[in-house]
């Protein structure tokens, strides 16, 4: 029997479990070498704090992920594009902890597989 999947700590995809895994499971916290090298920065942990504050002020709305990017742009001075995919990745390590829902057209979707623009809502 294989163990549940557990979720990438820098990118918050969801990790399957790998057969060559199997004696490092317990240890195992990020889905590749890259996010390994990653891992969470500064600038991550100010956009979940970014998100956080614009879901609280949204109510029930929807706040889409590149409003937090746009908060952080301006307060660190970096571009707002080099923060897109920063931005989904800490909406993603949100979901994984269960405090809001990605959402595209009004649906809430997986994290790990959602293309294109997200927006993140309070967990319902």
């Amino acid at each position: 029997m294989t163990p549940p999947p557990k979720t990438c700590a820098s990118c918050g995809r969801r990790i399957e479990w790998r057969k060559k895994w199997e004696r490092d499971w317990d240890d195992v916290r990020y889905c590749s070498t890259a996010c390994r090298r990653r891992g969470v920065t500064p600038v991550d942990r100010a956009l979940e704090d970014a998100l956080h504050t614009l879901v609280a002020a949204a109510g029930a709305r929807a706040v889409d992920v590149a409003e937090a990017a746009d908060t952080v742009a301006a307060a660190t001075g970096r571009p707002r594009q080099e923060l897109d995919e920063p931005a989904r990745r800490a909406a993603r390590r949100l979901v994984s902890r269960g405090e809001v829902s990605i959402v595209q057209k009004g649906r809430v979707v997986d994290p790990s597989t959602a293309k294109g623009p997200i927006s993140v809502r309070r967990t319902r």
